[in-house]
């Protein structure tokens, strides 16, 4: 044992990541990078490597195309692809057909966590007006995105650091390195299929596996209704005045609940009741209507938090922010979490699964999923963009104004990216280096620099500004991939890798290759589900080409396993970033996604294990 020490202490260092995440005390970046500290320190992990794999032609190219999803949504070119499509829904069923589209189709070719971000509004009025649970449709809006990003080489992070991996495998083994138009289509005889079918078992029994978190509205009131309570000022214009003189009535979707005066409550408020200074009025409602009690003289938030927020008051936002599992905030009182210090924000409202919460907002004892409604300074957003204290940060006010002039020019640099990787370039230049009698041109333009041209051009033609493509990068994202690849490297290194595939073919035995196909879906599909689906990916690569080899197998049909197994993580909340983002908002509860997951993932397991060998042979 001693004299494989290295593998077992990497061993060891994997085995004490997955335990840090399932904790949830700290975020995965920060773990991922521990663990690679771990490995730095003893020296099975070599300076060299670690700083190369942060600077990874993988972790490159998501961020160049973070830059590009970025032109895509500051031109609305997003919405206005999705405005051609949705329409207005007329049942339930309607609803998931007309979303399923363009979400699984841009999730294909554009990171999909901004998609779901723009669309949880939109799903969320429709729910409205259809009169059916929200719970209904945010979690197949999360799944068509991530059913979608199975589909290409660019629809998510994982599928774009396995095929960096393969291509730096077949470079190490001197065998020929697949062409990146081969990458990009690598997993889509799997992923296509896979998203038919699973988006077919979702209109077909999410009826019924879906639960009913929160009831359906009237129309009323949108079910991401705030209570807020607003103080009258001495000098406001509308003392002396009846609610219903004063404009407090005609605000669309929001409701005067009741009013506090001199300790006492007024809780139905005729439309001729006279408003008094000192008033208290709790609204319930919608966040643009909150917005609108903002801009009414002497209508002011009535905690005293809004006037101690720094900053230039002219410049302030409001901003929704939903709590983590892993924030500091949890199960604390806003007045014992100090927020406003911390953050430099003041809550003036909490909205929770639809509930009222009858408490002072100092007194509210916070949870996961809360979405908080904060007054604070124009940089809060970028600030905590990647914090692992909220789930999700929205802009409510001050939004930026969107560049409609520009989307057909964003939509065509997306697609001369697309281009850029499927086409056979090759082709094309060998013929004018042929014709100019000089080898000038590359014979292919590689997955990273195309994806650095899009994003060049989205800044150059102004489709995206130099500061929002930066602000529009997810470091956590970057970071995790980052220190899963030098855990990666070393469990190679260190033959941790081969140590796990020969108790792995040791487990299985001589049974054939399905079997071991089988295993590794399995495998990583348990992996994503404590480590995410990205991190998952990467450290199965090393373990899965290990037992390939070993058994005189070729590693496609196990890589695209992995690639498979990966991308449809469902089953729990915490393995990819967009269930996380509707988990909240939909009220679900951890044990929901596994209802609807499960069943997709054996859909998904069954494709791997029937089309990956007709496509991908395991010999010959």
């Amino acid at each position: 044992m001693l004299e494989n020490w290295e593998a077992w202490y990497t061993l060891g260092t994997v085995v004490l990541l997955m335990v840090a995440l399932m904790s949830n005390r700290v975020g995965t970046d920060t773990a991922m990078i521990g663990a690679a500290t771990m490995l730095l320190v003893i020296g099975i992990l070599d300076p060299m490597h670690a700083a190369l794999s942060f600077a990874h032609p993988a972790v490159l190219t998501i961020a160049a195309l973070f830059v590009v999803a970025s032109g895509l949504v500051e031109t609305g070119a997003v919405n206005m692809i999705a405005g051609l499509v949705m329409g207005r829904p007329k049942s339930l069923v309607d609803a998931q057909v007309r979303m399923f589209i363009p979400v699984a189709v841009m999730s294909a070719v554009l990171n999909n966590t901004p998609i779901v971000a723009m669309y949880l509004s939109i799903i969320d009025d429709w729910a409205k007006k259809l009169r059916v649970s929200p719970s209904k449709l945010f979690m197949p809006l999360s799944f068509a995105a991530i059913l979608g990003g199975a589909c290409t080489l660019i629809g998510t992070s994982s599928n774009i650091a396995i095929a960096e991996l393969y291509k730096d495998y077949a470079i190490q083994q001197g065998v020929d390195v697949p062409t990146t138009a081969r990458l990009f289509w690598l997993i889509t005889p799997i992923g296509l299929p896979t998203a038919v079918l699973g988006l077919v078992f979702i209109v077909l029994f999410g009826k019924r596996l879906l639960p009913v978190r929160r009831e359906a509205r009237s129309g009323e009131i949108d079910p991401r209704c705030y209570e807020v309570e607003m103080e009258v000022q001495a000098d406001s214009p509308i003392v002396g005045k009846s609610i219903e003189a004063a404009g407090l009535r005609a605000l669309p979707g929001l409701f005067l609940a009741e009013i506090e005066r001199g300790g006492s409550s007024l809780p139905a408020v005729a439309p001729e009741e006279i408003l008094r200074a000192g008033d208290r009025l709790i609204f319930v409602g919608v966040v643009e209507s909150v917005v609108d009690l903002q801009k009414i003289r002497g209508l002011v938030p009535a905690t005293n938090q809004v006037g101690k927020v720094e900053g230039d008051r002219r410049t302030r936002s409001m901003v929704e922010a939903v709590v983590s599992h892993t924030s500091p905030l949890v199960r604390k009182t806003v007045r014992e979490s100090k927020f406003r210090t911390a953050y430099n924000a003041a809550i003036i409202a909490v909205h929770r699964n639809g509930q009222r919460i009858h408490k002072k907002i100092g007194d509210i004892v916070l949870r996961p999923g809360d979405t908080l409604l904060l007054d604070t300074h124009a940089g809060f957003v970028e600030a905590f963009r990647n914090s692992d204290h909220f789930y999700l940060l929205s802009a409510v006010g001050g939004a930026r104004p969107i560049r409609y002039e520009r989307a057909w020019l964003a939509i065509g640099i997306m697609f001369m990216v697309l281009a850029l990787l499927v086409l056979p370039i090759g082709v094309v230049t060998a013929r004018i280096n042929a014709a100019i009698g000089v080898d000038i041109l590359p014979r292919e333009i590689p997955t990273v620099g195309a994806s650095f041209l899009g994003a060049m051009l989205m800044v150059v033609t102004r489709c995206s500004s130099g500061t929002i493509a930066r602000q529009s990068i997810n470091w956590q994202v970057l970071l995790t991939i980052g220190g899963a690849l030098a855990i990666g490297y070393a469990m190679v290194e260190s033959g941790a890798a081969d140590m796990v595939a020969h108790a792995l073919l040791g487990v299985i035995g001589e049974t054939g290759p399905r079997v071991l196909l089988g295993a590794v879906f399995v495998l990583t599909g348990l992996f994503s589900l404590v480590i995410t689906n990205k991190a998952a990916a990467v450290l199965m690569f090393p373990i899965a080409v290990a037992a390939a080899v070993e058994r005189g197998y070729h590693i496609e049909p196990f890589i695209v396993g992995v690639m498979a197994a990966a991308a449809c993580a469902f089953m729990t909340p915490l393995a990819v970033p967009t269930n996380l983002m509707v988990a909240g908002p939909g009220g679900y509860r951890f044990t929901d996604f596994f209802r609807l997951g499960f069943p997709l993932t054996v859909i998904a397991a069954i494709v791997t294990l029937v089309i990956a060998p007709l496509v991908y042979p395991f010999s010959g």
